[in-house]
């Protein structure tokens, strides 16, 4: 599993996700449902993840989404493979609520692009937040998580690979050179 230098363990990645579930319930106003919408793949794990801690931190209802970007990003016509497509899984209005994005890491910002044109498809969200378990820099667009479990300085050269148990058998963040991790 480790492909580079490890900078949080599966029990680190579990204390975050608690972190990040507390900022969560801090931030909100109670003025609309709290939804929790997960990018494809690791996001949506991730999101499952934190809406399983929610749940327990909260007495309101957390509604849980997923979202697939794959046909919103801006550079699909410029890729030369197919990509892969998952459900998006929005059950509910987002109409009003106040909806956290979640994701695994946040790097150039066009993938939170990407799902916040996805995400308006189905509606007007009161506000819509981002909470990632891994910022790396490096943004091309001007998107800032409200929400972050590690701030990692990396080299453009440098990957962040993000494994979790659900795909990869096991809990765990690396830094280290460009790695194809399972899709």
């Amino acid at each position: 599993m480790n492909d580079g230098k490890v900078v949080l363990s599966g029990d680190d990645m579990r204390r975050t996700l608690v972190r990040i579930a507390h900022e969560i319930v801090e931030r909100q106003d109670g003025s609309g449902p709290l939804a929790l919408i997960g990018i494809h793949r690791r996001g949506a794990i991730l999101a499952s993840r934190l809406h399983r801690i929610l749940t327990e931190l909260v007495a309101s209802p957390v509604l849980l989404g997923q979202v697939d970007i794959s046909f919103y990003r801006d550079d699909l016509a410029s890729r030369r493979e197919t990509p892969e497509v998952h459900a998006t899984e929005i059950g509910f209005p987002i109409d009003g609520a106040t909806v956290v994005i979640v994701d695994d890491v946040l790097y150039t910002g066009r993938t939170v692009r990407a799902a916040i044109e996805a995400l308006f498809a189905y509606g007007r969200p009161a506000r819509v937040q981002l909470a990632v378990l891994a910022d790396r820099g490096h943004r091309e667009l001007p998107i800032r998580p409200d929400f972050v479990g590690k701030n990692l300085p990396t080299a453009r050269t440098e990957r962040v690979n993000v494994f979790v148990e659900e795909l990869d058998g096991a809990d765990e963040v690396t830094i280290g050179g460009a790695r194809e991790v399972a899709a």
